[in-house]
């Protein structure tokens, strides 16, 4: 079968790609989600990241990989959070996409770790994330990923 040719415009994936992440991250603020709101969310990370992938640079599509991993590791499901939180920490040190970017990814992969029931991972991966964390230069970046590093058990 002959691949069709790219329905959409450059910016229309990015449009997309950028709405369909927000959008995750408010099914991901819900307290109580139902079964349809986890599918959901988890369609909307995999569909965000898609779209990254016609549109966006290797930081986009490094924190897609995250966000991916940060839902299946919301849903308890460990093999798929690792490996794209695994994804996401490739691309951030291939990329260089900078300290906060490569804290975050470590902070993926302790999350999926911790699902995972991988504790000796996950006492590495929060290792290094507090290490480059600590060296993040905005304040508030560095708040919220310390933030985010204290919620992972």
């Amino acid at each position: 079968m002959k691949r069709r040719a790219d329905p959409l415009r450059q910016s229309q994936h990015r449009r997309l790609a950028a709405d369909l992440f927000n959008y995750t991250w408010s099914l991901l603020d819900l307290k109580d989600r139902t079964t349809a709101e986890e599918e959901e969310m988890l369609h909307a990370a995999h569909a965000s990241r898609y779209h990254w992938g016609h549109a966006g640079t290797p930081l986009n599509i490094a924190v897609g990989e995250w966000q991916i991993s940060r839902v299946y590791s919301a849903l308890g499901r460990a093999e798929p959070a690792l490996w794209h939180a695994r994804r996401s920490l490739e691309m951030a040190r291939r990329h260089k996409l900078g300290r906060f970017y490569l804290a975050y990814a470590y902070e993926g992969a302790a999350r999926a770790s911790a699902v995972a029931g991988q504790k000796r991972d996950r006492d590495r991966y929060l290792r290094e994330a507090h290490r480059i964390g600590a060296t993040v230069r905005d304040r508030d970046d560095r708040r919220m990923l310390m933030e985010d590093l204290a919620t992972i058990r």
